[in-house]
């Protein structure tokens, strides 16, 4: 299995409920670089329901701002020329985040998010991301992730 930016995040900074690989009850995001774009593939339990046949809202949301966040982290890391999980650790916080719903998205298919950075300036990185639903965008995204200090959570 293919290492996910994700994968590589020091275990202070894993357990992020969209991406933390160590949160027992997160979604487990795992951002993936595909040519310039990076991809995500997540699929909906039934308890993640809006109404009978289709994912909460919330939900979706939470896919693109995590998955946008690990897309940056991923950028910044390739942009340094170094591989992720080197040291210092690059994570990303959202410091804004726009969902648009294009249409229900379904229940019971997977769902593959796919991402592409727009803009990196200094501890800046905008990204965009689209949800698909059997090849069918069903929601579009613009985060604007913030690299987060190394002493971020640290007392």
């Amino acid at each position: 299995m293919t290492l996910a930016v994700q994968d590589r995040y020091p275990e202070s900074l894993a357990y992020c409920f969209g991406c933390g690989r160590l949160n027992e009850h997160g979604h487990h995001i795992r951002t993936l670089w595909d040519g310039d774009e990076t991809v995500a593939v997540f699929t909906p339990e039934p308890f993640h329901i809006a109404v009978s046949g289709f994912v909460y809202g919330g939900v979706l949301a939470s896919l693109v701002d995590c998955h946008s966040t690990g897309t940056a982290a991923a950028a910044a890391y390739r942009a340094a020329g170094r591989e992720p999980g080197t040291e210092p650790a690059l994570r990303f916080v959202t410091g804004s985040l726009h969902v648009d719903y294009l249409k229900p998205t379904p229940l019971g298919v997977p769902l593959t998010i796919r991402a592409r950075v727009i803009e990196m300036k200094g501890r800046k990185v905008v990204v965009e991301s689209t949800v698909y639903a059997e090849g069918v965008a069903t929601v579009t995204g613009k985060v604007v992730a913030v690299q987060i200090p190394e002493d971020f959570g640290k007392s």
